[in-house]
Formats: C-alpha cells, structure tokens, sequence
C-alpha cells in the first residue's frame, strides 16, 4: 500500500466551483445565477448532464447540459465552466469530442470537460438510451475515453485551451484506474478518511500507468469551511458547492471566497 505521505498530495491553489442545478427553474434565472457567481469571484461553473429533475417534482422544469454550456461560453468572461459531469452513454463519443472543442472555443479556452459513465437510469430509458449495468456503463467509459482523445486531435482547429478532464467517481478497481490513465481532475465524495484512503489507491494505479498522482488536481464538497480545511490538507483543492433553483441563493458564496483566499495566502 503507497504510504499517505506528500508525494501523493498535489500542490494546486484553492478553488471555488459552484454547481447550478438547471431544474426548477426558467433559464434566465440560471442565466442571472452564472453571471452573479462570476462577478463575486468564483473559479469555475458547472451544471449537470441530466435530462430530467433528479429531486422535487419529477416532471419540473429542467434544460438540457451543452446547449447551456455553448450559452454560458457567451456569457461569461473569466470563470471555466463544464459539466459535473457529462455522461458518455448519451452521445457518441467522438460527437462529444467536437461539441467540447466548439464549446471551449466560444469560451475563449475555458471549458473543463467533465466524463462519468452515468447512473440515473429514467435518462436512459426515456430518451432510448441502453441503461445496462454499471459494469457496462464503466467499459463504454473506458472504451470512449481513446476515441474522445484522438477525435480531439484530429479536429481543425484543436481545442483552444488546455481543455481539462475531469472524470467523476471513487470506485477503486475500475473508475481510479481511469483517472490515473486520463484525468487532469479527480471528483469524488466522502469524509476525510475516505478521500484519504481512494487518494492512495489512486497513487497506486498511477504508479502502474507511470504518472505522478501529483499532477491530478483533486476536487470535492464540503459543508463549511472548517470541513474543507482537512480536506484541503490531504491535497483537495476544488472544492464545488451546490446551489438550487429557482432562486439560487448564493448568499453562502462571499465566505467560502474569504476562505479561499486566506487559505492561498
């Protein structure tokens, strides 16, 4: 077992992300809620890749994930933006290429491209889409991950940006495994002992893939400051709060960006 020690723990500045939830609520209050978080400072938006609410009325009102994002790349200036996170069973993989690279190109460079394999099942069924196992859902992960990368090459132009993936998920055998061979941002949940023990099965399987753990940025939640501060020692460093619709109260927001910034000095 790689011991806990500070190679494992990479050295990235602290961030705040939000993710705004796109149900329950009409786009030009997600609209207002994206512009109100860029201009108190926020590093970085996200919204989620669901066709449907995934609490409160089942049948609310809900927007789809890149046609917003291709809005938000407009909109905004500063902030990156992405999905938290997209998932590949929905799209053939080297369209998802091309979507992301326009999207990063209207964004000036700012898209963080977010891949999970998928888990809410009524997205599946409803839009035709094989739901499978969980088993399946991660091997079409897997086998999409080549096919977003070369597509992602071949394109005229290439991605403007640095165009970070971020790859969603804390199972050890399989998900860890391909955010060793792939990923630029780890985003799982859990208390600190959790976290602590997936982030040195993570050294392990990049270790066996030859990449240096501490190139991953790692990127999480917390309930307060206070919580995110141990977090933060074990190498944390993006830390994504929450936000519903259709009011998106991002009252909480202006002392999670003191504590950011008191937290890089």
């Amino acid at each position: 077992m790689t011991s806990d020690s500070a190679v494992t723990r990479p050295d990235f500045p602290v961030r705040i992300s939000i993710q705004l939830h796109p149900q329950h609520a009409d786009y030009r209050q997600i609209r207002d809620a994206v512009l109100r978080a860029e201009d108190l400072g926020v590093d970085a938006v996200f919204n989620w890749d669901h066709f449907f609410p995934l609490t409160g009325e089942p049948d609310g009102k809900h927007f789809e994930c890149w046609t917003m994002l291709g809005a938000w790349a407009e909109q905004t200036e500063r902030v990156q933006i992405g999905a938290l996170v997209t998932g590949v069973g929905y799209r053939n993989p080297d369209l998802l290429a091309d979507m992301a690279r326009t999207v990063d190109h209207i964004s000036g460079g700012r898209l963080i491209l977010g891949l999970g394999a998928g888990w809410f099942e009524r997205d599946y069924d409803e839009y035709g889409y094989e739901f499978g196992t969980a088993g399946s859902r991660l091997r079409y992960l897997g086998e999409s991950l080549p096919r977003i990368k070369s597509r992602l090459q071949a394109l005229n132009p290439t991605p403007a940006g640095p165009l970070p993936w971020l790859i969603g998920g804390g199972g050890e055998r399989k998900t860890l495994r391909l955010v060793a061979e792939h990923a630029d941002i780890w985003h799982a949940y859990g208390d600190a002992e959790t976290l602590a023990h997936k982030s040195r099965v993570l050294a392990e399987h990049c270790a066996a893939a030859g990449r240096d753990p501490r190139a991953i940025e790692r990127s999480t939640g917390a309930a307060s400051p206070q919580q995110a501060d141990e977090l933060a020692d074990l190498g944390f460093s993006l830390f994504t709060l929450r936000f519903d619709g259709p009011e998106y109260d991002l009252s909480s927001l202006p002392a999670w960006l003191r504590w950011r910034d008191a937290r890089n000095g």
